[in-house]
């Protein structure tokens, strides 16, 4: 069943995807010329890959890989999926490649090849602002900091820890540690220097506390062996913006004045972000209404299955039932989008993804649903109904089957409910719902409490028009 519902979605959805973000031009190279790459990146860090206020996404990364495409001839298609999550659709050739302030590292050599690179990198540590007593790395001692995952700040400050007597706690955005160094839970963050001084003249509520350590250096990665071409042609651009200055524009851009057209009060927020929350609304919104149905589908046919006379399809169904309930949403949208194309070799569209994860899921709970709303109509019924004569089909559509739906109808509204709060999870896969559009803007103004208020409340009205919505059809169709 799953199997067919996904070669099913692969002709519906597979064809949709996101534009080229930039068009073919310049000198031009013949080997990758007219062809279009799809580059993954991380989500949020700025100022190497963020959302603008137009919603559109930039930064030092994005902007030397749509200019090197450019220069070269070839077309990219960006997503934007987070760092472990670029690097795991790189290893199961969901990208072509990936560029995300990645440090060239022995390891990874083992695993990536890596183009020159592109920026030099150096740690710093910082604290709150309020913090007098953390003034380097030798008060740290019996302490926590924090450092984000894979990342050069959190491979020094693991290097040094033991010296210091310090523990690290990994975090996969740069705004969710400066956050947790605020709240008390770490009383410093290591981070990438430039990350780090973006977020300070961001006014992020830190300070750095000491000089700047030497690091590795950053680089564009293709999977070992592969896209050899396109690591050329990478090359042999960015070696041309830094010939003629154009990659010291880009930097200066970024780095010169980083708290350029930056929203100053709560309204300014609003008004700038609004576009992207709606846009990630839309997208919730509908991803959710589509995998309801879907869902609806499998757990009908699920629920009646569970109640078969035949011992083997109620098996099947108790099976599919006690998987996708027995584990946890989340490894099914990795499962679907990175998984799946590594064993396979046949990539996944994300909307693909994410709805076989949402409808699947719900289906077994669904299914549940259905199963106990018809073994709770009083099994009266059905002999009365067998007794004036009707089959066993007739008497299920006729009589069980309708007073069921309406014991079911209260359970499935609040599976609905859930399903939209619960596609939340997906923008771990990069999917754009409306939480992933929330981290996008505070990765950007480092303004999380404001940015989440927003976000709770756009889903607080959401889930309460739905609930009203659904009540209205239930007492319209179950009078």
């Amino acid at each position: 069943m799953v199997a067919a519902f996904l070669a099913v979605a692969s002709l519906l959805f597979g064809a949709t995807g996101a534009a080229a973000d930039t068009s073919a031009s310049g000198s031009g190279n013949s080997a990758v010329e007219g062809k279009t790459f799809v580059i993954g990146t991380d989500t949020t860090f700025a100022p190497f890959e963020f959302r603008g206020a137009d919603g559109e996404l930039t930064g030092i990364d994005m902007d030397i890989v749509r200019a090197v495409a450019e220069d070269q001839g070839f077309k990219v298609e960006i997503r934007s999926l987070g760092f472990n999550a670029a690097l795991q659709a790189l290893t199961s050739n969901q990208v072509d490649g990936v560029i995300a302030g990645m440090s060239i590292t022995d390891e990874r050599k083992e695993v990536y090849d890596f183009s020159e690179p592109y920026f030099e990198s150096g740690v710093q540590m910082a604290v709150a602002k309020s913090n007098d007593d953390i003034t380097g790395y030798e008060d740290l001692k019996g302490k926590t900091v924090t450092a984000k995952t894979g990342a050069e700040g959190e491979t020094y400050a693991k290097s040094i820890a033991k010296k210091y007597g310090f523990k690290v706690k990994s975090l996969d955005q740069s705004a969710s540690m400066y956050e947790l160094v605020k709240s008390g839970n770490a009383v410093a963050v290591f981070d990438d220097y430039p990350v780090l001084a973006y977020g300070i003249a961001q006014n992020n509520g830190l300070k750095t506390v000491t000089d700047k350590v030497p690091g590795g250096s950053y680089g564009f990665a293709v999977n070992k062996g592969k896209n050899a071409d396109l690591l050329a042609a990478f090359n042999d651009g960015l070696a041309k913006l830094k010939a003629d200055g154009e990659y010291d524009k880009i930097l200066d851009e970024y780095l010169g004045d980083p708290t350029a057209a930056q929203p100053t009060t709560f309204w300014e927020l609003l008004e700038s972000s609004l576009p992207a929350l709606l846009k990630g609304l839309k997208n919730t919104m509908v991803v959710t209404g589509i995998s309801f149905v879907v869902a609806m589908i499998i757990g009908l046919a699920a629920g009646f299955m569970k109640i078969a006379r035949n011992i083997i399809v109620r098996g099947i169904s108790t099976t599919f039932v006690n998987v996708f309930r027995g584990t946890p949403l989340l490894l099914w949208a990795f499962m679907f989008y990175f998984g799946i194309p590594q064993l396979t070799g046949l990539p996944i569209n994300i909307w693909v993804a994410a709805v076989l994860t949402l409808s699947l899921n719900s289906g077994a709970y669904v299914a549940e649903i259905v199963r106990g709303g018809i073994q709770s109509v009083d099994p009266g019924q059905m002999e009365a109904s067998r007794s004036l004569g009707l089959g066993y089909g007739k008497s299920m559509q006729k009589v069980v089957v309708p007073q069921a739906f309406k014991m079911m109808t209260p359970s499935l509204i609040n599976q609905l409910i859930i399903m939209l709060k619960d596609s939340s999870l997906l923008l771990a896969i990069g999917f754009a719902e409306l939480l992933y559009q929330g981290q996008q803007i505070y990765a950007a103004n480092f303004r999380v409490t404001e940015t989440l208020l927003i976000v709770g409340v756009i889903y607080f009205v959401a889930v309460m028009l739905l609930t009203k919505l659904a009540n209205f059809a239930d007492r319209r169709f179950n009078k």
